[in-house]
């Protein structure tokens, strides 16, 4: 495929690779060789949120970040349900058909729910868990965030998602904990993407999900003991104005033989603190 005119190639040098699943397209980033390192973002991200731990993770390991249908440079399909579960399905498909082993997975954000459902299924193909400010578990006792969930899936939530961009435009930069690291270049890479009302789709269903998926978050939460073999690493960012800090407090009771690594950064943060993140990430697969 052909690189769209916004983006930065010096920014995103990688290669653009596509793969077609049962529900559409996806794009994909796939630099480097040797062990597969796996990287499933959130909203209203895309791969680009990982590149700066794809350049330096990919000189020593495979790095593989999929564009969600309906994020980034992969297809918006209209007739998709764009649900959690639905796009743990594609994150599958997209692992078998590439026929990844022994992987890392990384996950942030909705990437949580969805990436950590391949583990559950295929724990024996899951060397190491890298997890940053993402949850597996039902919010309904969130209290706060259940009341934005079930105003943003009614009419004005709609349009403030849908004909305002409401997700890339306002709550990217509420992700930041020094607005500095979100420049008016980057900021422009994540809202390209989602410069039309059909192609924010993705980010309005990912705002009602949270409420309307706690049925399918609680069932993975309850399989949770499949993961306890795998090695996992928390890199969380402390300053997290939209996940709030109860979250790691919850990850570090459940799996308390995690090594933990806490910043002064938002909830983006990998982009935030990109470099220590990779570093983080590079020490932690090479020691286990």
């Amino acid at each position: 495929m052909k690189s769209p005119k916004w983006l930065d190639r010096i920014l995103y040098p990688f290669a653009h690779h596509t793969v077609q699943l049962a529900a559409g397209q996806i794009h994909y980033v796939d630099e480097g060789e040797g062990e597969p390192v796996v990287f499933v973002h959130g909203t209203p991200t895309w791969s680009f949120v990982w590149r700066q731990q794809i350049k330096q993770l990919s000189r020593t390991y495979r790095c593989l970040a999929p564009d969600h249908l309906g994020f980034g440079l992969s297809e918006k399909p209209v007739d998709f349900s764009y649900t959690p579960e639905a796009h743990a399905d594609n994150l599958e498909q997209f692992i078998e058909q590439l026929q990844l082993k022994n992987i890392t997975l990384v996950v942030h954000d909705f990437g949580g729910p969805i990436g950590l459902r391949y583990a559950i299924r295929h724990p024996e193909n899951v060397k190491n868990i890298v997890i940053l400010n993402t949850w597996m578990w039902s919010l309904e006792h969130e209290s706060r965030i259940m009341k934005i969930s079930k105003f943003m899936a009614g009419g004005i939530g709609k349009f403030l998602y849908l004909r305002l961009g409401f997700s890339p435009n306002i709550l990217l930069p509420q992700g930041y904990h020094e607005s500095k690291h979100l420049t008016k270049d980057l900021k422009l890479h994540y809202q390209k993407p989602l410069a039309t009302a059909t192609s924010r789709m993705g980010t309005w269903q990912f705002a009602k999900a949270l409420h309307e998926s706690n049925s399918y978050f609680a069932e993975l939460w309850k399989q949770r003991e499949k993961l306890r073999t795998i090695n996992k690493l928390i890199l969380w960012g402390e300053k997290d104005k939209l996940l709030p800090i109860n979250f790691l407090d919850k990850w570090e009771k459940e799996f308390p033989e995690a090594k933990v690594i806490k910043y002064k950064a938002g909830h983006f943060v990998q982009e935030e603190r990109g470099g220590e993140v990779a570093d983080a990430i590079q020490i932690f697969i090479k020691q286990k």
